[in-house]
This record gives C-alpha cells, sequence and structure tokens, in this order.
C-alpha cells in the first residue's frame, strides 16, 4: 500500500521547545461513552447506571479513566508532537472522578527535552468544570522523524 503525498507529520523534536503547550476542551457525551462501552464490553454499573452510582460514594456515573487516557494520547497523537508521534512511556493518576457530561480541561506541556533519546516528556493536568483535577502524570513522547 502507497502512502498518500498529502498525509500529515506532526512537529520533530527540533520544532518543539520546553515550555510549549496545549490546552484542549472535550465534552464527555453518551455516546462516547456508550461507544467505549461496547468496544471493550465493560460491564461496570458505575460507568452507565444513574441508579447504581446513586448507591455508591460517587453519587452519579463515572467516565472510565481508560477513556480520561485515551483522551490524553489522543490529544498527543493529533496535536502535540502529533501525527507520527510515538507514546514510550505513561504514568497517570486520577484523584477525582470525572462524571458524564461534564466538560474535561485538559493541559499539555513539554518539561524535559531528552536530546539523547529523542524524547519529549510531557506534564499532564485535566480538570472538571469545578477547577478538580481528574487527571495528572507525564507521557514520554518520540516525536515524527522526517
Amino acid at each position: 500500500m502507497l502512502l498518500s503525498k498529502d498525509y500529515k507529520v506532526g512537529k520533530t523534536f527540533d520544532q518543539i521547545d520546553v515550555g510549549t503547550s496545549l490546552q484542549i476542551t472535550e465534552n464527555i457525551e453518551s455516546k462516547d461513552l456508550l461507544l467505549y462501552l461496547g468496544l471493550t464490553n465493560d460491564q461496570n454499573p458505575l460507568y452507565i447506571q444513574q441508579e447504581y452510582a446513586a448507591l455508591t460514594t460517587y453519587e452519579k456515573p463515572v467516565v472510565p479513566v481508560i477513556m480520561l487516557s485515551g483522551i490524553v494520547t489522543s490529544a498527543i497523537s493529533k496535536y502535540m508532537p502529533g501525527p507520527g508521534s510515538y507514546i514510550s512511556a505513561i504514568s497517570l493518576r486520577y484523584p477525582k472522578p470525572l462524571h458524564h457530561y461534564e466538560t474535561l480541561h485538559l493541559s499539555l506541556k513539554v518539561v524535559v527535552k531528552n536530546a539523547e533519546m529523542n524524547e519529549l516528556h510531557l506534564q499532564v493536568e485535566g480538570k472538571n468544570n469545578e477547577e478538580q483535577i481528574v487527571v495528572s502524570g507525564t507521557v514520554n513522547v518520540i516525536p515524527p522523524k522526517l
């Protein structure tokens, strides 16, 4: 299979500086959750059943943390560094749950450039509507080479 000459390549190691940042906003909707649950066959009632979630300490359905991780990795693949980048390590924490229909405010920032490994270290922080941190950590990324 031949690649089209119109394919897009993300930014290379030399095109990104320490301090480069990205902010995105993602609204979590039912269609997103149902797609995730259908793809993974994850049947945890905490993710989708209002009545069940009301009986827990979370009080309402929560977004699966793997979906939050997916939003983080998608932002890296699409925007920073972009297409062709490879995630070599990921370490994320989820101190508070993100609930259905909330908005995730995600920030990625380059904090280290490791020239020996051709690798960027990104600081990740995502907040909910109340400015509570729902995801934080680091992701190591190898940008594409031209």
